[in-house]
């Protein structure tokens, strides 16, 4: 058999045979005097069983360790590892999929900020009449990256505080004055008198378990930079001053 022979015999392309040969996974013949490569029963078997694995799922590193086995005695081990690896996969998209599930059928539907945890797109949507405010959609913006960046439990505690802060109307009332005095701060200097009572307003909305110890706000302070340089030089300030008075609180 010529190699388009072979190839069609065992339902690949003649590119994929090449490929093995180069790879070694298979023999490659001896040339005819006309320079033809001729191929014989044994290469279509063995390139049949490399298309057989590869189907399985099989990478080309894990078929090469199976056909260097000639007895065959390992392919039971290989295959069940398999068959676990395919295991946690499905697991996983049955997680990612009913993850969609509930931020599709979040009531007020994917937020702005993307595909965030089915609990923030909760909160996210009972406030979603406070997006007018640019200070809020900035938080909001910055509450989701904490929420990917964040490990596991640091996450669920950002999304618990966050409930805190906006888990009832009040809060939810006190958030929207918070924002409105921030908002109010663009164009205004740092020394502004509005500032001090800005301050109070968004320290008097931040529950403790969302405002980090002194130590870890200071692993933080590069975040804090970006954050602050995303801002108008007196609404920075009203958020430094809010962290300060929340520091204070806690000695």
């Amino acid at each position: 058999m010529r190699i388009g022979e072979l190839a069609a015999v065992v339902g690949v392309t003649t590119r994929a045979v090449r490929h093995y040969h180069h790879l070694g996974l298979l023999p490659e013949p001896e040339r005819r005097a006309n320079g033809y490569r001729e191929y014989g029963l044994r290469h279509a078997v063995v390139l049949a069983r490399i298309r057989r694995l590869t189907e399985l799922g099989l990478g080309l590193a894990e078929v090469r360790d199976v056909l260097a086995d000639d007895a065959g005695k390992d392919l039971v081990e290989v295959l069940t590892e398999l068959d676990e690896d395919l295991a946690r996969q499905e697991e996983a998209l049955r997680e990612r999929r009913a993850r969609l599930r509930s931020l599709l059928d979040a009531e007020g539907g994917v937020p702005a900020e993307g595909p965030v945890s089915p609990e923030l797109a909760a909160l996210f949507a009972g406030t979603a009449h406070l997006s007018d405010s640019p200070m809020a959609v900035k938080d909001r913006e910055i509450i989701a990256f904490l929420e990917t960046a964040m490990p596991a439990g640091d996450r669920e505690r950002l999304v618990s505080s966050v409930g805190e802060a906006l888990g009832s109307p009040g809060a939810v009332a006190r958030a929207g004055e918070a924002y409105a005095l921030l908002d109010a701060l663009v164009g205004a200097e740092p020394d502004d008198q509005r500032v001090d009572e800005a301050a109070r307003a968004l320290a008097g909305c931040i529950p403790p378990g969302l405002f980090p110890e002194a130590g870890e706000l200071d692993q933080h302070d590069h975040v804090l930079r970006v954050f602050y340089d995303d801002l108008a030089p007196a609404q920075a300030e009203a958020v430094r001053r809010a962290l300060r008075i929340l520091t204070e609180e806690r000695r």
